[in-house]
């Protein structure tokens, strides 16, 4: 039987907290309502997503840390988070509209379509996150897992357009855009090392 990695372990118990966080402030609130958490669960969710995606360049920047190293080998799971994030984020959201047609009534919103769209990239990545999927797949696998750049796109485009999200939107996704821009520039004459990161 295997043993569980209790680093792991660890690692899953730290990223389910800020849920766990959520849900019990929910709990003890009488006049809590679903939608109150559509924002924490959304933003949990990006970044999550954000930094699943930041490691890369994070990794060309600054290789030889040992933090980055150890979270360059586990950015599946932040990535599986952010997935996870959004599923909580999507069962508040359907609680909030009560009735699919409450739903299907704005999904020509921009707002609306923009997270559907997010959500619907992300699953694929997240479904393929796991050792026999990566062995299944093959080179494929990469190309799968790259559907998370459109997804974040999308998420940030989805934060924009609701209600007071600009500002915490572009906070939260400029250190991306950065690394992300240095990464390209970089990739342009990338040194040995650079070309070994994945």
């Amino acid at each position: 039987m295997r043993v569980p990695d209790p680093i792991k372990l660890l690692l899953w118990f730290l990223l389910a907290l800020p849920a766990a966080v959520i849900l019990y402030d929910y709990s003890r609130s009488p006049d809590a309502w679903p939608g109150d958490l559509l924002r924490p669960t959304g933003e949990w969710s990006a970044r999550f997503i954000i930094l699943a995606l930041a490691l890369t360049p994070l990794a060309q920047l600054f290789g030889r840390s040992a933090a980055v190293r150890w979270l360059l080998r586990h950015r599946r799971a932040f990535g599986v988070a952010g997935f996870a994030y959004a599923l909580l984020h999507l069962a508040f959201y359907v609680a909030d509209m009560e009735t699919v047609a409450n739903m299907v009534a704005e999904l020509g919103a921009p707002a609306i379509w923009t997270a559907w769209l997010a959500l619907l990239c992300l699953v694929p990545p997240a479904l393929a996150s796991n050792d026999a999927a990566m062995r299944a797949l093959g080179r494929a696998w990469k190309r799968v897992q790259r559907l998370a750049y459109p997804a974040a796109v999308l998420t940030l485009a989805h934060w924009l357009l609701v209600h007071d999200g600009r500002t915490a939107a572009l906070l939260h996704f400029a250190p991306l855009a950065m690394l992300q821009a240095i990464r390209l520039l970089r990739s342009i004459n990338p040194t040995p090392r650079e070309r070994t990161i994945a």
